[in-house]
């Protein structure tokens, strides 16, 4: 039986130019079976779902904010012609933490009837309130994959070049890695990933990501806009924010 998971890892951010720009912090989130969630087979999880709670999961956080999410996801991989992502949806992402989120990127992995992985949908939201979706149609698990970067994320980076994403998990699928780079006309720009060892929800582990962590939606912000200012005493230049792109899908 597919049960949620808690992650326990890190966050890194490399920056190669046009100076030279690192951080790391510790980190938690959420990987969740969404199919097992909404039929009712992780009933006894004690992660509060769509209900509040000191950490808790909503469902209308994630998509276009309605109360279903993967009734969502399923419209999505519809209407980009993908009718056989049938099976498990996990969703890698951040909590409400005491209410309140903020999740830079998500992550929803479209697996088949038979297990085999069929899509992955990477969820952007930015500071300004926009959000935008990458669709990974030929994915496998430590391929890189592609795509064009369409999306505003950060006002110290243009709107060009091409993302490369890569998603690992151990054999035993106690340890997920996501990497995401950045490249422009030059090359290599930007080097982020989430690394975490997962675990089981239980009443514990919840508390360990609590007590561990307990204002961490908010410390994310407050580190955004820090290392912004960091970046712009460095005097890496500074892009004002374009509209966002006319469609919420981009396909590689």
């Amino acid at each position: 039986m597919n049960q949620p998971q808690l992650g326990f890892g890190q966050v890194r951010h490399a920056r190669l130019r046009p100076a030279r720009h690192a951080f790391a912090y510790p980190t938690f989130f959420l990987l969740l079976p969404m199919r097992s969630l909404h039929g009712g087979a992780a009933a006894g999880s004690p992660l509060p779902h769509n209900r509040p709670g000191a950490l808790s999961f909503w469902d209308r956080d994630h998509g276009d904010g309605r109360a279903d999410a993967l009734e969502w996801l399923d419209e999505l991989l519809r209407a980009e012609g993908i009718d056989d992502a049938d099976g498990e949806a996990w969703l890698h992402c951040y909590p409400r933490v005491l209410g309140y989120t903020f999740k830079p990127v998500s992550f929803w992995y479209c697996h088949r009837r038979d297990g085999s992985l069929r899509a992955i949908v990477v969820e952007v939201n930015n500071t300004f309130g926009e959000r935008h979706c990458y669709l990974l149609t030929a994915p496998a698990f430590g391929r890189e994959l592609q795509a064009a970067k369409v999306f505003h994320v950060s006002p110290f980076c243009r709107i060009e070049g091409r993302y490369r994403f890569r998603f690992l998990f151990t054999p035993g699928r106690d340890r997920t890695v996501v990497r995401i780079d950045h490249d422009d006309a030059e090359g290599p720009l930007l080097l982020t990933s989430v690394s975490g060892r997962l675990e089981p929800v239980t009443a514990a582990a919840l508390r360990k990501a609590l007590w561990g962590h307990p204002l961490m939606t908010l410390a994310l912000v407050g580190r955004i806009h820090w290392q912004a200012l960091r970046l712009a005493l460095k005097g890496v230049p500074f892009f004002s924010k374009p509209a966002a792109p006319a469609d919420f899908v981009t396909r590689p």
